[in-house]
């Protein structure tokens, strides 16, 4: 359970928050910022808000729960007409994470054909609940953009009171900003009342903004500046301080993945990855010489050290590099992993040794086969899985990843046990030193340079 939660909800979660992957944050217009509203509309506050945004001539995005939209397409019209951007927050106020796919789409849909029927318009902006995406929101956005915020102030509890609220939202009141607040306080975990104190801070931040000549725009708005302004080198600076907590963040999780899953290094000292035992569940894989891996049987699943990977990546000038130094290190590995096989006796009747990797050039000289992964959900979720660690693991992943899209993807490495043993405990070490110095070899590096690229 762990496990799928890990791939539906948690990674998901991580990557769009931390990382911003496929979701829109922040904008980079030094005047323009966004206003959003969740959770309406409202019979009370909606109309006031409304009021007040035309005050100052300030265009905002509403991301509107489609029952609530049903119930008051009054108010849904007119903030078509004012000229605010209307976005979906779901048909009903419920977390992605506690629903199927298939109802998170219908959810989506619903609310777009209230919106539709309304204004006369449909809407490609999205906002989950609580900002919370799950797996399939982010592998494939069916043309949606999801918008999450860059600051928001807890105006939902009316504890906070109206001048603690716009002290909170003064604060964070800069051009690019996207600002979360409510127009609504019905939903789960929020006071009834609250909306009333927002109306009052807001109405205090578009003076202030109005003095600094700051403008409040819709979502899209903000959206398109994004595409044309080029990122300060106190923004790239930015961009490097994320993507180390981001790498934080991963290790923490993959520490306690390990913990869980009881994985174990291969080696004492600088191990490159770590193995545990369970039982195979996918289809049946050719091995050859007549050996086929099968659902059922036992097998040794390799994961690698992605600590590791990341301290190579970094000074990885290309993914053939990365490649074989991964290779280098690993064949010294495999018989530290053979010994240890032979003396656990929990490790008796493995059938194979099986990883899923996106490096798989090079493998074969050890002995490994390398095999399409067949086509379905697993495939699917290993290939968004392993295609955000590799923007994680190399500075140049994103680069390569867009440049390599038919190259970059995951595929099913396996070796026989008595390969294993054969290679690596008995082992024709000799031979296996003359193939990795062919792999080094320059013409080597330039063919597999030359299928990267095709």
């Amino acid at each position: 359970m762990f496990y799928i939660s890990t791939f539906y909800a948690f990674i998901p979660a991580l990557v769009s928050r931390i990382f911003g992957f496929r979701v829109f944050r922040r904008g980079k217009s030094e005047q323009e910022y966004a206003l959003t509203f969740d959770d309406g509309p409202d019979p009370v506050y909606t109309s006031q808000l409304l009021d007040l945004l035309k005050r100052f001539d300030a265009k905002a995005t509403f991301f509107v729960v489609g029952m609530n939209a049903e119930k008051h397409p009054e108010l849904l019209k007119r903030m078509h007409d004012e000229g605010h951007l209307i976005g979906i927050h779901n048909y009903v106020h419920k977390s992605n994470w506690l629903m199927r796919p298939v109802t998170v789409r219908r959810q989506i849909a619903q609310t777009e054909s209230v919106i539709r029927r309304v204004t006369g318009e449909g809407t490609t902006f999205y906002r989950p609940p609580w900002g919370i995406v799950n797996f399939f929101d982010i592998s494939n956005t069916h043309g949606r953009r999801i918008v999450l915020w860059s600051s928001m102030f807890g105006d939902w509890k009316a504890s906070i009171g109206a001048k603690q609220l716009a002290e909170r939202m003064l604060k964070k009141l800069r051009g690019g900003e996207v600002m979360l607040l409510h127009d609504c306080g019905t939903t789960l975990g929020a006071d009834v009342e609250a909306p009333q104190n927002m109306l009052i801070a807001l109405e205090k931040l578009l003076r202030v903004a109005q003095e600094r000549q700051l403008r409040s725009v819709r979502v899209d708005t903000l959206f398109c500046r994004q595409s044309v302004n080029k990122p300060t080198a106190s923004e790239m600076s930015s961009t490097g301080w994320l993507k180390r907590t981001l790498v934080f963040g991963w290790l923490q999780y993959e520490r306690l993945f390990h913990v869980l899953f009881r994985l174990r290094p291969v080696s004492k000292e600088d191990t490159i990855f770590y193995y545990r035992r369970r039982i195979y569940h996918g289809p049946n894989v050719n091995m050859e010489n007549s050996r086929w891996l099968e659902k059922g049987d036992p097998i040794i699943e390799l994961h690698f050290d992605n600590k590791k990977l990341f301290q190579l990546g970094s000074t990885a000038k290309s993914m053939v590099h990365l490649a074989i130094q991964l290779i280098r290190i690993v064949k010294k590995q495999l018989p530290d992993l053979a010994q240890r096989i032979i003396h656990d006796s929990e490790m008796k009747g493995v059938k194979a040794i099986y990883a899923v990797s996106m490096i798989h050039r090079g493998p074969e000289k050890l002995g490994f086969q390398v095999r399409e992964l067949p086509k379905g959900l697993f495939k699917h979720v290993s290939t968004v899985y392993l295609k955000l660690l590799f923007r994680v693991i190399h500075p140049l992943g994103s680069e390569q990843l867009s440049e390599k899209k038919d190259v970059m993807v995951p595929k099913l490495i396996v070796m026989p046990m008595d390969t294993l043993f054969d290679r690596f405990h008995q082992g024709d070490l000799h031979r296996l030193d003359e193939a990795l110095e062919q792999t080094a070899q320059r013409d080597d590096v330039h063919t597999l340079n030359s299928e990267m690229t095709e």
